[in-house]
């Protein structure tokens, strides 16, 4: 069998692996907002979901306009035979397509979710190596307590702290809104922050473990310097596992963004789905859903191809090796 083949029946497996992630977190998403107490025509109507405080002929209109008067499961397969299509339906609140809203909504998400993904690829590796170059075992101890502290702090309280202390005290940075790359900086360390820190104690540990292998003993036994050894010898293969943590990484950063929007007061897709779901506005959290899913099912799809290349003595979870570029 040719390696083409063997890839090509690999990419048909994870497409469909990929294809019950995505229906899953579809069907869930709609289960769980329909189990929701207020009525989401009665939150269209501006009454606080109270059915009781909508005129009876204004719901009944509703309801027959965005198909809420059908049997939920009718509801169900009309919405997953929409979303195939990738027409998701109006907005409850505003009529515009959902799918538009999002898009409205995706870029500034992108720039946010973009530069914490590259800041935290940064400082957890800077960290990594730092905990286990000094010399100085107290410094490296103290070094290796950073990351659990970062991963224990909440995403909110991080965002809190810097607002307190860089914008509103020092004055340094502006403390809400999307204007210019200055407003992106306290939101992009905030939400860097848990998954960088989850990077820096899965490298560090590697690093250590890589440390004691016998080809590294090797380069000490050259003459190779200390910081050679770590960064030209020890890290790259140290850096594999952690290199799997990326599909993790993108999920947390998306999961992260609703928390750090709304701190920061910023438009995007985090505080359209903190309004969307308030306001049960089906369509809307359903487009989200789906994308956040289909994001988390093609980086992790990506890292999977590009583990092998990285180290072609390692075979890729479900990868074949005669499939594994040369």
């Amino acid at each position: 069998m040719g390696r083409r083949e063997l890839m090509g029946r690999y990419l048909l497996r994870r497409a469909a692996q990929g294809l019950v992630v995505l229906w899953a977190a579809f069907t869930l998403a709609f289960f769980v907002l329909y189990l929701l107490p207020s009525d989401p025509a009665a939150l269209a109507a501006g009454a606080g979901g109270e059915v009781q405080d909508v005129d009876p002929a204004l719901l009944d209109d509703l309801r027959a306009r965005y198909g809420l008067d059908r049997p939920l499961l009718v509801q169900y397969g009309d919405a997953l035979l929409h979303a195939v299509r990738l027409d998701f339906g109006p907005s409850y609140q505003s009529g515009a397509p959902a799918g538009s809203l999002v898009a409205q909504a995706l870029p500034e998400t992108l720039k946010l979710t973009g530069a914490a993904l590259v800041l935290a690829v940064l400082a957890g590796t800077a960290l990594a190596v730092a905990s286990v170059l000094p010399r100085s075992r107290a410094l490296r101890q103290v070094l290796s307590a950073l990351p659990p502290l970062g991963v224990a702090l909440p995403t909110f309280f991080v965002g809190l702290v810097l607002l307190q202390w860089v914008s509103f005290r020092a004055g340094l940075l502006p403390a809400i809104g999307n204007a210019g790359w200055q407003s992106l900086v306290l939101p992009a360390v905030t939400l860097a922050v848990p998954p960088g820190a989850q990077l820096a104690q899965v490298l560090s540990r590697s690093l250590r473990g890589t440390l004691g292998e016998p080809y590294v003993e090797t380069a000490r036994a050259k003459g190779a310097g200390r910081l050679r050894v770590h960064l030209g010898h020890a890290l790259r293969n140290a850096a594999i596992p952690a290199f799997t943590m990326l599909g993790v990484m993108v999920g947390a950063l998306l999961g992260g963004a609703v928390v750090t929007e709304t701190v920061f007061s910023r438009v995007g897709l985090g505080r359209l789905t903190v309004q969307s779901v308030n306001t049960q506005d089906v369509p809307v959290v359903l487009a989200i859903v789906s994308l956040s899913a289909l994001v988390f099912v093609v980086t992790t799809l990506v890292v999977d191809l590009l583990y092998p290349v990285l180290d072609p003595r390692i075979e890729s979870r479900g990868v074949p090796r005669e499939a594994v570029p040369a």
